[in-house]
């Protein structure tokens, strides 16, 4: 058999690629070598500009020509890279050769010896991938799980007054409505959301063993920890000062940690609606030319949310064997965390992919109403926990004599259906006030809905 042509392995880069491409500009390979290269270039702007080792500060114009490198990194440095690390076999060693080109480019050799200057690999590499996650999250990952959140407040506002029953253990319960169901799922994950909008993105830039050996030597009077701090904070992140050769990758666990969190509440969303769908109190809009099945032509699939659950299952799978794993390096160093960084891509890029599948979903179905009404008008019997709760206030006012009121509904109820004219009796035969009979008789299982409407405002 002829061999293929070369092929994605993943479908995140071959049938998904178009809802996942955010991602890719960050958490790439070439994504995370553009951040490599603009941290080397920052620690010899920082070095130059502090006049460190007798160095000069860079004119206005050596320091944008040096950011260019990193704010134009294009296909030309991917390939020069490729090309620097087939010799040097080591990654970051390609950067710094990369720049120290640059370097004489622009005739400013005398300054490359700052070039990655007291710097292990993973002082780089740990402020790059703080850098590449931070812009994943927050560019690409966080707004589309908050369009997702604001496609359910939307739906939450429209439907917050249409009645349906509600299913506990998957049987007929008290009446709920739609809204409030949807506005349950919008505000845990807004909870969610916020969490992962404070997370901290930490970095250190402190040396082979996190002591500032190297640098000590080089300038014993130098303050190496306010440097340190000064340069990470720079560049807008959180400052470790206790690490070993790698900075520890906490933020990471608890970052992961809670966008799985997140992809298990919407984990539950997507088979919560798949249930309503199935029910019949959401209809699917089918899309122009669309085929539901390959041989039964009526079907119209709810394969947005059923993609979502499968996506999510395997975002969390990764995102939780990273947030295990990264948290521990054997001694000062291993190499653990090296491979395992470089999927942090494909754990969010499954999440990604998820949540556009929710979105679309959620955009192409609709309120049955009528359906919904007449679900409700076949299961007056879970009224049956009105009317006992009700003769509970009535006995406790001495309003009443009746013992043991949830026996007496339990008798009526458990396991029967009882329709509207039948309730009506039952009542009218109940030792109550007058007050009491009529505020029940008034009751129907699209009223008894309590604050539901009211409690879509917490949104």
């Amino acid at each position: 058999m002829t061999a293929l042509p070369p092929q994605p392995l993943s479908p995140l880069d071959g049938r998904y690629r178009q809802a996942v491409l955010g991602l890719g500009d960050h958490l790439s390979e070439a994504g995370l070598n553009r951040a490599r290269v603009q941290v080397e270039v920052e620690w010899l702007i920082y070095l130059t500009s502090h006049r460190m080792f007798g160095s000069s500060p860079l004119t206005e114009a050596q320091v944008e020509s040096l950011r260019a490198l990193a704010a134009d990194f294009g296909q030309p440095e991917i390939d020069r890279l490729a090309e620097l690390e087939a010799t040097t076999k080591h990654d970051v060693k390609a950067v710094e050769y990369l720049v120290r080109e640059r370097l004489h480019a622009l005739g400013l050799d005398s300054i490359a010896e700052l070039t990655h200057f007291a710097a292990t690999s993973e002082d780089i590499n740990n402020l790059s991938y703080a850098l590449t996650v931070s812009a994943a999250i927050n560019e690409v990952w966080l707004p589309k799980l908050r369009s997702v959140i604001g496609e359910l407040r939307a739906q939450a506002i429209e439907y917050r007054d249409d009645a349906m029953l509600a299913r506990t253990h998957g049987q007929p319960a008290t009446p709920t409505t739609m809204g409030k169901e949807l506005a349950v799922f919008a505000y845990r994950l807004e909870r969610v959301a916020a969490q992962v909008d404070r997370t901290e993105y930490l970095g250190k830039f402190s040396g082979a063993t996190g002591t500032f050996a190297a640098h000590v030597v080089a300038d014993p009077d130098a303050d190496w920890p306010r440097i340190s701090r000064e340069f990470v904070t720079s560049l807008g992140l959180e400052w470790n000062p206790l690490t070993t050769q790698i900075e520890s990758h906490d933020w990471q666990a608890e970052l992961y940690n809670r966008v799985s969190h997140a992809n298990r509440i919407l984990h539950n969303l997507a088979t919560d609606i798949w249930t309503y769908i199935s029910l019949g109190y959401f209809r699917q809009t089918p899309e122009p030319g669309a085929t539901g099945s390959s041989t039964m032509p009526h079907k119209v699939n709810p394969i947005r949310f059923e993609n979502a659950e499968a996506n999510l299952e395997l975002s969390s799978a990764v995102l939780d064997s990273l947030a295990a794993t990264l948290v521990t390096s054997r001694l000062q160093r291993d190499l653990t965390d090296s491979t395992t960084q470089r999927n942090i891509g494909v754990g969010l890029g499954h999440s990604l992919l998820a949540l556009d599948n929710i979105q679309r979903g959620l955009g192409q179905i609709a309120l049955d109403r009528d359906l919904l009404a007449a679900d409700l008008d076949a299961n007056w019997e879970v009224l049956g926990e009105a009317i006992q709760t009700l003769i509970r206030a009535e006995v406790t006012a001495g309003r009443s004599q009746i013992t043991d009121p949830y026996a007496l509904l339990k008798e009526l109820t458990r396991g029967k259906r009882v329709d509207r004219d039948g309730l009506a009796e039952f009542v009218a035969g109940l030792d109550l006030s007058q007050a009491a009979k009529q505020r029940l008789l008034e009751l129907t299982p699209q009223t008894y809905t309590g604050v539901a409407s009211a409690l879509v405002d917490y949104l």
